[in-house]
């Protein structure tokens, strides 16, 4: 099979493999041209004109444009378009039938007020990747697919990952079922309301045995190249990593007429345990963050009776990661008997330490190294990624682009045009080295 030869064509979304479109057979722009022209068309979507940052979050109005967009570059390449049981979009060439498949993507959708690369990047790179390679005019032996991952950021419903977690069977379609977003709207009817079967989520085995290895390619999140002087580099591990939420429970009264020392006020225990995670997380090398908050009432001239918080904590290994949060929730516990407040905690999500297939680590190193002699940068990430859900049930990997200033989940996050260019074409001579031997 050539690169060039369309896909299996079907019916419409959700519902399987669509036809290829018409312009199938145009010759693809060079790598370069393909990137920006797509990078283009999608960068204003789900953008929030007072931030600069985007909110693209799972089954509303921005992510529907970003899945068109995801449909209509599929089917403008030629390529069989599908929509997974979980919601998780596809586009492949050749049969998906024939298993051992190379796949690669990421994600679409974003936290709030994030930047423009993380997810995007990977997913419009390996639409120029694929253009990359039809210009060479490669020969594929094993199938190709290409994905959007839904809801990755778990913005809207407070889990990540939440396509792939389903499709891993990492995340039952009960679990998923109870899942609201700030509103007090559940998934299922978010689903509905987009057009979707919530009925039909859940672990999806036959589609992973098709997979016979996942690369997926991401913004660096962190310095790390920029400081090694390295466009793009190939992931060792993801760091374990979960959400804890503190709830410190105290009581209701007003700010004006109530004495200091008759108050219960549950924001001075918060306040507390921020610092303390803040120490923690120093004395371990780990890092410890509390970047959301909820309050009740939420008045100003009231004391709170319920200061909500939600932990995001990560360390480059689970003995250390358990010392950190259970320094934290040890502390939390003695600030809010100093001040009469009671204090529950809940770990909402976790993910154990994921190493990477070190086979196909391994290999993505000598690909990448093998016409320039040179050493490719290996790095750790604290960050989670659909590639770390997968991991259980694939072989997979992950490359990054360099990143210079480190930022992330922010409107300030950046790639330059010239590593993004070359993030392209690295991971077109990875699916090449993957997917025709």
């Amino acid at each position: 099979m050539t690169v060039g030869e369309a896909g299996h064509g079907g019916s419409p979304e959700g519902a399987g493999p669509s036809s290829p479109s018409a312009g199938a057979g145009t010759a693809p722009p060079a790598a370069g041209a393909s990137f920006h022209e797509m990078w283009r068309e999608l960068l204003p979507i789900g953008r929030h004109a007072g931030s600069g940052g985007y909110r693209r979050y799972a089954w509303t109005g921005a992510d529907a444009e970003c899945r068109e967009w995801f449909r209509e570059q599929a089917e403008a390449r030629g390529l069989a378009y599908e929509v997974d049981r979980n919601g998780n979009q596809w586009a492949w060439l050749g049969d998906p039938a024939a298993g051992d498949a190379v796949v690669t993507g990421s994600h679409l959708d974003s936290v709030p007020d994030g930047g423009a690369f993380d997810g995007p990047l990977g997913v419009v790179s390996s639409f120029a990747a694929l253009d990359e390679l039809r210009g060479r005019g490669t020969r594929f032996t094993r199938p190709l697919a290409l994905v959007n991952f839904g809801d990755e950021e778990g913005a809207r419903f407070g889990l990540a990952c939440v396509g792939s977690r389903l499709t891993a069977g990492r995340l039952t379609a009960e679990q998923a079922h109870r899942l609201t977003d700030g509103d007090g709207v559940a998934l299922p009817r978010a689903m509905e309301a987009a057009g979707y079967d919530p009925e039909a989520i859940g672990p999806d085995p036959e589609r992973l045995a098709r997979i016979g290895a996942f690369v997926e390619l991401h913004v660096e999140q962190g310095r790390a190249l920029d400081l090694s002087g390295d466009r793009v580099g190939v992931a060792s591990a993801i760091w374990p990593h979960g959400r804890w939420r503190f709830d410190f429970r105290g009581e209701a009264n007003h700010a004006g007429t109530t004495r200091l020392v008759d108050r219960r006020d549950p924001m001075l225990s918060y306040a507390q345990t921020v610092l303390a995670a803040r120490r923690e997380a120093e004395l371990a090398g780990a890092v410890a963050t509390f970047g959301k908050v909820a309050v009740e009432p939420n008045g100003v001239n009231a004391i709170p009776s319920l200061v909500r918080g939600w932990l995001d904590s990560r360390a480059a290994d689970q003995e250390t990661l358990d010392e950190v949060v259970g320094g934290v929730e040890k502390a939390a516990r003695e600030y809010a008997t100093a001040h009469g407040v009671d204090l529950d905690v809940v770990r909402e999500s976790f993910t154990p330490v994921v190493e990477f297939d070190h086979a196909l680590r391994d290999e993505l190193a000598r690909i990448l190294g093998k016409d320039t002699g040179l050493t490719v940068p290996v790095l750790g990430t604290g960050a989670g990624h659909d590639a770390g859900i997968l991991s259980g049930s694939v072989p997979t990997a992950m490359l990054f682009v360099r990143n210079p200033t480190g930022v992330s989940h922010s409107p300030a996050e950046f790639a330059a045009e010239d590593d993004c260019v070359a993030g392209v074409r690295a991971l077109a001579d990875v699916l090449e080295g993957l997917a025709c031997r």
